[in-house]
């Protein structure tokens, strides 16, 4: 098992690709701190599934867009398993609007949650694993959106592309310290969120016809992405973002 022994925090595991990633590393061996936020039951469909093959979680309610319950998050996990040595940024949001039309408090919503909590989150993990003396894993789970434009979409476009540099950066800065940052960038990935989508044939064909494999992407194949990424087998890739798209970066238009 890849990840044997580690202690992991997985933002927005509830549902969808946080999910897929929190019981894809209890399956390698990690302890997973699973977040959330809203009533304590929607966090129990993912603590299940890892129980039910003896795996070890606990999960924190924490508003990552809030420094306070982010610190409390890391105390937590800390607190349970007595280290922390990853990091999956995967809560996010997005909204589609035209540009001219955007709202100013939703344009702050998608900011706060999809930038300023990984910075938040990055900054007090990062801590603690220097605290520790023995390096770390910060995955992000940016898009294909930090480089590929897309119409409506201009504050999550902005969040990704911010959550890019973010990744550069702190990879230069924290490399002494033996931490390692790098972004999955996901293409269409099918989650609850796309039903509406699904739901629309036309529409759904219109994306499939952007993407060279022409098929959605699983929320597991991401998980196997990061538990590369989080494990001591990709020590030397910092700085980078991994994107796993189906091809749709090489032959996209604007949909």
């Amino acid at each position: 098992m890849r990840l044997q022994d580690k202690v992991a925090i997985v933002t927005g595991a509830a549902t969808g690709i946080g999910q897929a990633i929190a019981v894809r590393f209890a399956r390698e061996g990690a302890a997973v701190v699973v977040d959330y936020i809203g009533q304590p039951d929607v966090a129990s469909k993912t603590q299940q599934q890892i129980a039910d093959f003896g795996g070890k979680s606990i999960a924190l309610e924490a508003d990552i867009s809030k420094p306070d319950q982010v610190q409390n998050l890391i105390d937590g996990a800390v607190k349970a398993f007595g280290k922390l040595d990853i990091v999956v940024n995967n809560a996010g949001v997005e909204k589609k609007l035209a540009f001219v039309d955007y709202p100013l408090e939703e344009l702050r919503k998608i900011l706060d949650i999809n930038l300023i909590g990984p910075f938040l989150v990055s900054q007090a993990a990062a801590r603690q694993m220097i605290r520790q003396g023995n390096g770390g894993r910060l995955v992000n789970i940016s898009s294909v959106h930090e480089d590929l434009p897309m119409p409506t979409n201009a504050a999550y476009c902005v969040s990704k592309g911010g959550l890019r540099m973010l990744t550069r950066t702190i990879a230069v800065e924290l490399a002494k310290d033996k931490i390692t940052v790098n972004n999955i960038g996901p293409g269409a990935v099918f989650t609850p969120i796309d039903a509406d989508v699904e739901a629309m044939p036309e529409m759904e064909k219109a994306l499939m016809g952007e993407i060279p494999l022409a098929r959605w992407g699983k929320p597991e194949e991401i998980a196997g992405l990061a538990v590369y990424l989080a494990s001591d087998e990709a020590a030397y890739i910092t700085g980078s973002t991994y994107f796993i798209d189906g091809g749709m970066l090489r032959q996209s238009g604007s949909y």
